[in-house]
Parts: structure tokens; sequence; C-alpha cells
């Protein structure tokens, strides 16, 4: 009977009575779905290519042809303006011109020109930067009336959805691939100086597509394309997109007028609750994030919570790295409240927090100093505020150079510089900088922390 069935199969596929395959356009809308043609025809106008020029100063040495030379004289010789070009992608996210790209792509640039699907062109500036979050916020000059996305509600993605990647791959132009979400909540991942939380799809994701758009199959904005994970230089299959909850909160503060982009403060340290951890503490299985240090005066502080509770949610979420949590705070932006979920000593509890800016206390005292060996020198006490502008570890106490240039800078010392000691003498607030940079002395010793490890600076006058 098999054999029969086979037989019968075979010659239902060979006859040459079996009728042609019909070629018919798509009538209803499950048959439209099947084609990304409608999609791309919604979305791709409101995706445009971003020329950026920047110019740098360089060095040009009469010895850069010889190696040894070069190196020996590398700061020798004048310095000579150089133009620096990028190409990136951008979307357009309301008619009347505002667009959303990378700060890789703009964030420094002297002059930017975005070009439509259209071919129009229009002249952009930045309304907002961040390098942390690698998005930048662009207005078009003497723009209306312009196709744009919308924004679809990232929390909702799910693995295996269906996403286009709509950008200008290697300057060829305007370019669709089709793939499928690959992953949700990859963090810990570093792009261009900002770490971040991002989704991963396997749309072929080349250079020139930064600050292109991923989009669902109803055409709405998922994320914003920032990067590949390649050793080539081109598209693996993994690629990752800035979630678009993160793009409304800078679409929002861009509205109301920031020039920086302001993230939640939480003043915690903490760290993803592993295997061997989760044994220790009597945890089911590996989740969340411990803290290990608050602040005194952070919000998760302030709700109750303390070093050793493990912050598994923010507002139903789920939080297992600490980079979540800064996503999870970044998304629902300054002013409002969130429910956070955390475990202590077995049970599960919630908390209200407040979501606010760093605070700027005690006050940070700026001190610019002028007329000294320290001339140039502009220093600050350390405070949550500061801290927070800096990346500096949350714990760390004392005074900060925000500024070193005319002598100052002769004498070794850089922005971020931790002052402990000037001359054997022990500074703690500003104002201790002063005193110390009026001694006449000829021989002079600072005592700095950078990048976390003691460097001492001596100097003769």
């Amino acid at each position: 009977m098999r054999h029969a069935l086979l037989a019968f199969s075979l010659i239902a596929l060979l006859s040459p009575l079996a009728a042609p395959a019909e070629t018919r356009l798509p009538e209803s809308a499950a048959e439209i779905s099947l084609s990304f043609a409608p999609v791309v025809r919604s979305a791709a106008p409101a995706v445009v290519n971003i020329y950026a020029t920047r110019v740098v100063e360089q060095r040009v040495s009469p010895f850069a042809a010889d190696p040894f030379f070069d190196q020996l004289f590398r700061d020798f010789g004048r310095r000579q303006p150089r133009v620096q070009n990028s190409l990136g992608s951008g979307v357009i996210v309301s008619g009347d011109g505002i667009v959303v790209s990378n700060y890789h792509v703009v964030g420094q640039a002297d002059a930017i020109r975005v070009v439509l699907n259209d071919r129009r062109e229009y002249e952009a500036e930045v309304m907002l930067a961040d390098q942390d979050s690698d998005l930048a916020v662009l207005k078009l000059k003497e723009a209306r009336d312009l196709p744009h996305l919308g924004l679809r509600d990232s929390d909702g993605v799910e693995v295996g959805e269906l996403v286009l990647a709509i950008g200008n791959p290697f300057g060829v132009g305007q370019t669709v691939s089709q793939g499928i979400v690959s992953g949700l909540a990859r963090s810990g991942l570093s792009i261009d100086g900002g770490r971040g939380y991002f989704i991963q799809t396997d749309a072929a994701i080349n250079p020139g597509n930064s600050g292109g758009a991923l989009v669902d199959t109803a055409g709405r904005l998922v994320g914003i394309n920032t990067a590949i994970l390649t050793q080539s230089g081109g598209s693996n299959g993994i690629g990752f997109a800035i979630p678009a909850n993160l793009v409304r909160s800078f679409l929002a503060q861009a509205e109301a007028g920031e020039a920086h982009f302001q993230r939640p403060w939480a003043g915690v340290n903490g760290q993803a609750v592993d295997a061997s951890m989760a044994e220790a503490m009597g945890l089911e299985r590996p989740e969340g994030v411990v803290l290990t240090e608050l602040d005194p005066e952070s919000p998760f502080r302030a709700a109750g919570l303390r070093a050793g509770d493990v912050v598994v949610a923010l507002e139903g979420q789920r939080t297992d790295s600490p980079q979540e949590v800064i996503f999870r705070l970044s998304s629902l932006g300054i002013g409002a409240r969130a429910t956070v979920s955390y475990l202590r000593d077995g049970e599960t509890r919630e908390a209200e927090i407040a979501l606010v800016v760093a605070p700027d206390k005690p006050p940070r005292e700026t001190v610019a100093l002028r007329e000294t060996v320290l001339a140039g020198l502009t220093v600050e006490r350390l405070n949550p505020a500061v801290r927070a502008e800096l990346n500096l570890p949350l714990t760390l106490e004392g005074v900060v150079v925000r500024a070193s240039e005319a002598t100052a800078a002769q004498t070794g010392l850089r922005p971020g510089d931790i002052l402990l000691e000037i001359n054997g003498r022990r500074i703690e607030r500003p104002r201790d900088v002063e005193r110390a940079a009026q001694e006449r002395v000829r021989w002079w010793q600072i005592d700095v922390l950078r990048d976390g490890k003691p460097l001492r600076l001596r100097f003769r006058l």
C-alpha cells in the first residue's frame, strides 16, 4: 500500500496534465502579510541617510616616513586641520523633522546633512546627544509634513518576531534586510565608549546601518540599529538595536529643551546574581541584581531597601543585570515613580521609588585657579551629581579635577584626577587646592588617584 501511495504521488507531480501554478495578486490582509513590500513602502520613506563632518587638528610631523624618529618626535610638528566624514542612517519620528540616530554618527559633528528617500536634503542640528546610550536627537531645519514612524512598546517584543532593518549600508543606498528578533536584554556590551542594553537580531546590519530603523511587520519602530558583533567587519547575523522605549524617553527630554540626557539616579552599586551566589543566598535560581552599596541619598534606600537585597524587577519588568536596571530607570524618565520588586530573606517584597536626578549636595564648591602655579585648573567637590556626571565610583570622596588647561595642564594633571595631596597637604575641599597653589616652593609634588590607581606628579619651577 505504501508503494502504491508513493507511485501515485510521483505520478501527480510528474503528470503533464497537472495544473500550472497560478500567478495572482494577494487579495486579503492575510495574504498581503506574506510579503514585506507593504511594510517597506510604509516605513522606508522615514529612514534617512546622514552625512556628518567634523574638523579635527592633526599634528603633521616631518619624520612621518621614518618609524623610529616619528615615534621619538611624535609631539613635534605643526598642527593642521583635517576633515573627518562619517556616514550613517537615521529615523524620522515626527512630521516636523525630529530624527533619531546614533551618537557615534553625529555626536561630535560640526555639520550634518540629512538626505531623505525621495532625495530631499536638509541641514540638521543636534538637539540632544548622549554617548553612554549612543543616541542622538536631531532637528531638520525648515522641515514639515515629513513621513515618520510611530514607536512600538519595545517591552512587548518577543524572541522570534519578524523584523526588518532599514538603512544605508556601506553607502550603497537605502537597503532592507529581513530577520527575526534573536534575543532580548543583551547587556554588558561596550559600544563606542558607552555600555547599554540591546535587542539582538539576525537581520543583516552593516557599517552605514548605524542609526537606521529596526521595524516590525506593522511598520512600527522597534529599535535603532547600533552595532554588529563581527571579526571581519561585515554582518555575521548578530546585530544590536537600542529599544524604542529608551528612544521615547530621549524624545521627551529633547522636546522639553534638555541639552543633556538626564537619567534617574539609582545611587546603588550591585552585581548580577550568578549560580553560586543564588545557592549561598538560598534562592531557587539565579535572578536579579544584589545591592552591595547604597548612597545615603539613594531613592532605593529612602524606599527601605538595603545592602543584600536582590532587585528582580522594575515596574514588572525583569532586571537581571546592572545595565537592565539603568535601562529601566532611563526608559521611565525623571519625575515618575516606579514599583521595585526585590527579595529579602527569601521573601518577595515591593516598594515605590522616586525617579530623580542625582542630588547636587553637599554643594560642589567649584573653584577655578588663576595667576598661580596651577593656573587653568578647575576643581570640584565630589557629591552624587558630580560622581554621576563623571561615572565615578559611588563611595569616592574628595576633590576632582574638572578642567586642566594652561599651566595646570603642563604639570600632568588631567580631568577626572582625584586630588589626594599637594606638597604633603591633604586635599579634602576645593579651597584646600586654592591654598596649596599659593605656596612659594620650587619643588612640587601632587598625589592623585587616576583610573583607580595612585599616581605621583613631580615638577620643579
